[in-house]
């Protein structure tokens, strides 16, 4: 006990408050993800559109609203200094936290101008915001979108529905998994991250089995972000 009090004293051991407190440049992975420093973030109380989500606007067009909205992220706070508290860890390791940059609360930003909803099943802390940014048809709001989490079910239960066709390995230690996202990106998936058992690869539509990922960088496959 002697020994941890002086540790505290000479600075030696953070104290739990300090330990939640961190800070990093920014790095904007999609709509509600970014790279703090070394520390991955979701954005607490916010959900934005994935990347290669499809919007339909008014007259039919559609287009990729979730690349839209990370880039609009990007040219809005990307490089730039980003303070955050955390508020957990969510089960892809993240750190779920609430980040301000210059001041500004980034969350509430995003909501406020229509490029993330509030995500109600988690915080009420940007309700209003969203509220605003509806009747304004601010963003996201001028358009016909499927909520982000209900996006996400659906190429879920898409995925699950086409695993008994999935193509096979072509051999043993040929686990990388190339697939081709919905605007026609070539994206592989190692073991272990975030997408790969709901990945499904399709002969059909060009994906394929990668047995290294030397392999899939010279194919022109890029590694999935996360």
């Amino acid at each position: 006990m002697l020994r941890i009090c002086l540790l505290i004293v000479l600075g030696l051991v953070p104290v739990a408050a300090g330990a939640q407190t961190f800070g990093g440049i920014v790095r904007v992975i999609d709509g509600d993800t970014l790279d703090v420093g070394t520390t991955r973030v979701r954005l607490h109380g916010i959900d934005a559109p994935e990347l290669g989500q499809i919007c339909t606007n008014p007259d039919g067009g559609t287009w990729d609203c979730g690349t839209w909205v990370a880039e609009e992220v990007r040219a809005r706070i990307e490089t730039r200094a980003a303070r955050c508290q955390a508020v957990e860890a969510d089960r892809y390791g993240r750190t779920v936290a609430r980040c301000e940059v210059a001041g500004q609360d980034v969350g509430r930003m995003l909501v406020t101008d229509g490029l993330a909803l509030a995500y109600r099943k988690y915080s009420m802390a940007y309700d209003l915001e969203e509220k605003a940014a509806v009747i304004a048809g601010r963003g996201l709001h001028a358009v016909l979108m499927t909520r982000p989490e209900d996006h996400r079910r659906i190429v879920r239960e898409e995925r699950a529905a086409k695993a008994k066709t999935e193509a096979p390995a072509p051999q043993a230690g040929c686990v990388i998994k190339g697939n081709r996202s919905g605007s026609g990106n070539r994206i592989y998936h190692m073991p272990g991250q975030a997408d790969y058992d709901a990945t499904v690869i399709t002969e059909a539509k060009g994906e394929r089995w990668f047995c290294s990922e030397a392999e899939a960088r010279a194919a022109g496959w890029r590694r999935a972000k996360r």
